[in-house]
Order: structure tokens, then C-alpha cells, then sequence
């Protein structure tokens, strides 16, 4: 695949992400389906959702999902933009610290970085980085404090290597591509892309390195809680639903996936076999892995204070999905 064909490629994910599934809205009083506005991750990895909405498990439970495209979830939480969305752990604890009215209401269908540190095909190991220029997306955000990280633990300070905002996604690709960088962390499809199409090596797995750091929850708005809690069992039932479906027929989800975006189908297969491990579905919020992962925010310079995190969950609707597995 060419780098045109790639992005390319990546447009149709990131169009889908922010476009599909519309024709789903609880179902209120008068039979119709209830509308809930949702602002959901970008790329392959948000499209289980599309799925679940396509395989009808949302309409199922009453509900219309309105894709709201933004790449600050927190933000339009806090401007009532949207009702749910995904966001990162970081970010949405730091946003409910500063009064953002949210509260978390579960995990993410995956709470472990998925995020890649990959170089120039002529660089063997991480210990090679010294002296190079790494890509770390953006700075402060979890992807550069992987980065950091795994560079860390191989040995290699802050003074020994050049770290570049180079963007996320395509436009880090491109960047390694282009010889801007001599590596860069990334999410997929872009690790796969590149060691398959020997564009780039891969060096390290993110959550390798940082196991407990937790980086996705669900999120909502306090007001959308207060006005029906029910509805918020019924999204989290028919998200965790389409997720879990996704997984367990995994030919017929990549068959989907493959007719909505462009990638090559052994690409695509790579992507889903090397994130398994990381696709729990499991929504239970692990408090010790919230404190952990402030504390890494903390050390990193990337929080000013530990928050009392179980002031910003709400977790009865964690709990009305356990009775309801146990029923």
C-alpha cells in the first residue's frame, strides 16, 4: 500500500468514525427510539460501536446514537455537546477535577495503552534512539508519556534523544515516512502497516511497559445521568454487547471493517490478532489502577495534584450490568 493509498484509507476510518450509525435514537414513551449524542475515538478502534449499531444491539435496547466528531471529548462534555463518550482515564479525571460535569461510568472496552513505538527500518533496538529524533504525537497527552517511558526503561534520558509533536495517526506515519523522525509512537493500523509493508520496525508495545497504566473510560454528562440513569444501563449494555460480539466472531466483524475502510485484509488481521490480549470488555473501574495511573501523571509533570477519583464515578450502572450477568 503507498502512502496515498494509506491515508486515503484512513480518512474512510476517521469519515466512519464520525458519520455511521445514525439511524439508531431509549425509546421514549411513544414507541420512538431515544437520541443519545456520542463522542467516540477515532480510527479502527472505535468502530466496534458502528458494528454494534449495524447489527442492531442498540436499537434493540430503544436507542439512536448521534456521532458527535470532536477530538476533545471533555471539551464537549463540558459545552453539553454530547451525553457519553470515550475519553482518556487522564483526561477525564482531570476534567471532572476541574468541574467538567462528568462522571465516569465504566472502562472502555480496553484499558491498556495501545499505542506502538515504531522506528527507520534500519533500527534494530530502542537503545538504538540515542542521539535520534522520536516522535511523541502531541505533547502531553498519554502518547508522549509512553514514549518516555519505554525510552526510559531502555536506558535513554530526556537529553539523550530530540522529542517532536509530530500529530497522531497519518500525519505520524507520514513523518516517519518522510524521514522527519527516526521513530514515533503510533496507534493502529500503523504498526502493522509499516512492519508489513517493511516501511518500519516495530520496537516496543506500550502496554508492555506501563501494564497498569489506565488509559479509556466511558464518560457522561451529570445532567443526561440525572434525567435517565436508565438509558445509561442500556448504552453501556449495547456497547459492551457489540464489543463482546466483535470479538468472539472476529472473520465477520474484519469482513465488516474491511467493506467501511480501505486496508488490506492481512493488515487488518494483524491489527485485531496483536490487540487481543488488550480487548478485555470488562467495564469494572480498577481504583488502584486510577491511583497508579495518577501517579504516573504526577511523576511525568502531566497532573498538578492526585484527585479523589471515586468522587468523579458512578458505578451503579457497572453494578446493574454484573447482576444482570449473574442472572
Amino acid at each position: 500500500m503507498t502512502l496515498k493509498q494509506m491515508i486515503i484509507a484512513i480518512g474512510f476510518i476517521l469519515l466512519l468514525s464520525g458519520c455511521v450509525g445514525e439511524k439508531s435514537t431509549g425509546e421514549n414513551k411513544d414507541g420512538s427510539l431515544q437520541t443519545v449524542r456520542f463522542a467516540g475515538f477515532a480510527g479502527i478502534n472505535g468502530l466496534p460501536i458502528h458494528y454494534g449499531i449495524e447489527k442492531g444491539f442498540f436499537e434493540d435496547e430503544g436507542l439512536s446514537i448521534e456521532f458527535v466528531d470532536t477530538e476533545d471529548q471533555i471539551a464537549a462534555l463540558a459545552s453539553n455537546e454530547v451525553d457519553i463518550a470515550e475519553a482518556s482515564t487522564t483526561n477525564a479525571i482531570i476534567g471532572a477535577g476541574r468541574e467538567v460535569p462528568l462522571k465516569i461510568i465504566s472502562s472502555m472496552y480496553r484499558t491498556k495503552g495501545p499505542f506502538y513505538l515504531i522506528s527507520q527500518p534500519n533500527i534494530e533496538t530502542v537503545e538504538d534512539l540515542k542521539g535520534k529524533t522520536v516522535g511523541i504525537a502531541r505533547n502531553g497527552i498519554g502518547m508522549e508519556l509512553y514514549t518516555r517511558e519505554i525510552l526510559k526503561q531502555h536506558g535513554i534520558g530526556e537529553d539523550d534523544v530530540t522529542l517532536l509533536a509530530n500529530g497522531r495517526h497519518q500525519d505520524a506515519y507520514s513523518s516517519l515516512l518522510n524521514k522527519q523522525v527516526d521513530a514515533t509512537i503510533i496507534h493502529e493500523p500503523f504498526a502493522s502497516l509499516g512492519e508489513l509493508s517493511g516501511e518500519a520496525k516495530l520496537l516496543a508495545n506500550g502496554w508492555d511497559y506501563l501494564p497498569s497504566f489506565h488509559t479509556g473510560v466511558v464518560t457522561a454528562h451529570v445532567d443526561f445521568i440525572d434525567s435517565d440513569p436508565e438509558v445509561i444501563t442500556k448504552f453501556l449494555r449495547a456497547y459492551f454487547k457489540s464489543n463482546e460480539y466483535a470479538k468472539e466472531n472476529l472473520d465477520e466483524y474484519l469482513e465488516y471493517v474491511g467493506e467501511n475502510v480501505d486496508i488490506e485484509p492481512d493488515v487488518l488481521q494483524m491489527v485485531f490478532e496483536r490487540e487481543e490480549p488488550i480487548w478485555e470488555n470488562k467495564p469494572q473501574l480498577d481504583l488502584d489502577a486510577l491511583q497508579y495511573t495518577q501517579e504516573i501523571q504526577l511523576e511525568y509533570g502531566f497532573q498538578d495534584e492526585i484527585y479523589d477519583v471515586e468522587q468523579f464515578i458512578d458505578s451503579r450502572f457497572i453494578s446493574d450490568l454484573d447482576e444482570e450477568k449473574e442472572e
